[in-house]
């Protein structure tokens, strides 16, 4: 699966050298995730088919997690100046790896690890120490054997950085000497050769076309993180303080030959796929809920909106930690991402329509968003927000952002082999964001031929079991409709 991803022409403000002397400072974007308006982290979920053998962890996180990055010792402290610093600390791991108790006498305790996600979603990480934690759940649940689960801060880095740091710690189960590997990008087709005068007016053409949609882009994403929210709707409540209730995590797994099958009839990307699943799916849901009525608003009024977040980097793919740090003479470690707002295509009838409209719509919208600056000149607003105004102020404008729209989605490409941790074979792993002020948070992950859909639902106002049924109606019916060319 093709990782989300932008091409800029200038560079995000978002370069996170490391300080030449003394401690390194925090990041504008990891001051905004880590402020009284926001506190964002990164759950990593594994999963074992075998129960979990924790004799390695110590010796794994010491040797292996710990001298990725000084940030994973050190914690975040405030200078005379107010400036927020990365400051080196002796890391106690009895505090950062916990392995829970839970009673004995079940065969399966699939509600008891619902539970203690529910809770480790909930709360905050100790500023008084490293921003991290790995929590070691060994009992089975229906779908496994046992869980190895990593919090990480969001100001540590975004899920490329973390997520690449994780990987290095992890080995390949068929030959753990052979690095893993991970599916390629495509690279685009060069054009075809022309005339100096059909150049010109091919680039005279593109660079109309990327002005007029991030002049659209940029007001338009302006307009939604400050005056214009989505309507209240079966996926979004509206109410403020959602990011501090209990979280239900639930998943769906799919073939990913499945979903390139589709794409093969399609055209496009395994992300256009996904994307119609996940809007389909949605609207299903809504319909589900609250009848015809869910069904009401048109593709382009903006009542339903979804924030993709992008990986800003100009990279084919994971990179080595090596790579990452020196690619480009710059660091590309930390948080370099931007997000675009796009409506989520909506119908008179779900149950009517039919499915494939969703994926060619979904096409549609992104495409014309990924020919745009808007993220770029959104990453410059942030700036000079946190530069004029502090860097709460700038917190407090992403979270608006946040809130007013329905739901973030984000996705990552995983490794095509199986991964081991230690000596537990990883039968599949997938991670949510947490401490996000919205009722639906939406991730998607590949790994070993599978896709992962993985919710984070607001326990008690979204029906995480029928909105995991709608997604894989949603699926079925686009692979179904594909299949048979109905186009």
């Amino acid at each position: 699966m093709e990782e989300l991803r932008v091409k800029v022409v200038a560079e995000l403000p978002e370069m996170e050298a490391e300080a030449a002397a003394g401690d390194e400072p925090v990041s504008p974007t990891g001051q905004y995730f880590n402020s009284s308006a926001l506190h964002v982290s990164i759950l990593a979920i594994f999963e074992s088919d075998e129960r979990l053998d924790d004799s390695q962890a110590m010796a794994t996180v010491e040797k292996l997690f710990l001298p990725v990055s000084p940030r994973f010792s050190s914690i975040m402290v405030k200078d005379e100046k107010g400036i927020q610093h990365w400051k080196k600390v002796k890391v106690n791991l009895k505090e950062h790896i916990k392995t829970p108790i839970f009673p004995a006498g079940f065969d399966f305790y699939d509600k008891f690890v619902e539970e203690y996600l529910t809770k480790l979603a909930t709360d905050r990480l100790p500023p008084s120490r490293p921003l991290w934690e790995l929590h070691l759940l060994k009992y089975p649940t229906r779908s496994n054997a046992g869980t190895a689960v990593f919090k990480l801060h969001h100001a540590l880095g975004d899920g490329f950085s973390l997520m690449g740091a994780l990987f290095s710690c992890l080995k390949r189960a068929d030959d753990p000497l052979l690095p893993l590997t991970f599916p390629g990008r495509k690279q685009n087709p060069a054009p075809m050769k022309s005339g100096t005068l059909m150049q010109c007016c091919r680039s005279a053409v593109r660079a109309v076309e990327i002005g007029l949609n991030t002049v659209t882009d940029f007001a338009w994403g302006l307009m939604k993180s400050t005056l214009l929210e989505d309507d209240r709707s079966p996926v979004r409540s509206g109410e403020a303080g959602v990011e501090f209730r209990p979280l239900i995590i639930s998943k769906v797994v799919f073939s990913l030959d499945d979903a390139r099958k589709v794409k093969d009839k399609l055209g496009g990307t395994i992300n256009d796929v996904i994307s119609g699943v996940i809007f389909y799916g949605i609207q299903l849901y809504m319909r589900a809920v609250n009848g015809d009525e869910a069904c009401s608003t048109r593709v382009g009024v903006g009542k339903v909106t979804a924030l993709l977040l992008l990986n800003t980097r100009n990279v084919n793919g994971y990179q080595s930690l090596q790579e990452m740090k020196k690619a480009g003479g710059r660091s590309q470690w930390g948080n370099q991402f931007g997000f675009i707002h796009v409506s989520v295509p909506s119908c008179e009838d779900a149950e009517k329509v039919d499915p494939l409209t969703f994926v060619l719509k979904g096409r549609q919208i992104i495409r014309a968003k990924r020919k745009s600056l808007g993220v770029y000149l959104t990453g410059r607003m942030l700036e000079l927000l946190r530069k004029h105004r502090g860097s709460e102020v700038a917190a407090e404008f992403m979270h608006r952002t946040l809130m007013n729209a329905s739901a973030t989605i984000s996705n990552m490409t995983g490794p095509m082999e199986q991964m081991m941790m230690g000596k537990n074979p990883i039968s599949n792993f997938y991670f949510m964001v947490v401490g996000v002020p919205q009722n639906l948070t939406i991730t998607v992950v590949s790994y070993m031929g599978k896709l992962t859909l993985v919710m984070g639902t607001e326990r008690g106002f979204i029906d995480s079991n029928l909105l995991v049924a709608s997604m894989k109606i949603s699926f079925q019916r686009i692979f179904d409709a594909a299949m048979v060319g109905k186009i």
